[in-house]
């Protein structure tokens, strides 16, 4: 059996000679950034959970996590065309629904419920469609909880562009 390059070059790290050393790590990919930031989303119950099972606190905790998993992505990454719109994109609908709707003292969804809703449905509908984006273009599946809030298929079209991890199992 034959080990890939790729693999070798990833456990690469340094070599040295009697005259000089070189040390080098592999830039992460962006399949891989963006690969990692899908399985991170696709365990965050704010993003897919029904409405009616909500809990405020946990819903602001949730997403407060997550823009800071976007920011710390966004620091590695730098100014990255490929996904870091996107990334910003997600990033800002975060602080618009905290900004508008988050408050530390509610216990639960009350006399604001349908602001609450409404901005919830908001933020999900942008992530839907910044994770679809990024999620087509490198050819990552998407968990059916997380893939529920992905932009419906068009029916004129008539194809998906990104495989659910459900609908891979159907097909067998």
């Amino acid at each position: 059996m034959k080990i890939q390059y790729k693999q070798i070059s990833k456990s690469l790290t340094g070599f040295s000679t009697p005259f000089f050393g070189v040390s080098w790590t592999p830039p992460e990919t962006d399949r891989d950034v963006v690969r990692k930031l899908i399985t991170f989303l696709e365990d965050r119950r704010a993003l897919y959970n029904p409405y009616n099972i909500e809990t405020p606190m946990f819903v602001d905790q949730s997403l407060l996590e997550i823009r800071k998993e976007l920011t710390s992505i966004l620091q590695r990454i730098g100014d990255n065309p490929d996904i870091s719109l996107n990334l910003r994109a997600m990033r800002a609908a975060c602080r618009k629904y905290l900004n508008e709707v988050g408050d530390k003292d509610r216990p639960s969804f009350h006399y604001r419920e349908f602001e609450t809703f409404a901005a919830l449905g908001e933020l999900r509908a942008v992530f839907g469609i910044h994770i679809a984006q990024p999620a087509v273009k490198y050819g990552i599946d998407v968990e059916e909880e997380l893939a529920s809030i992905l932009p419906v298929e068009d029916a004129d079209v008539g194809e998906t562009k990104v495989k659910r991890k459900c609908d891979i199992s159907d097909e067998r």
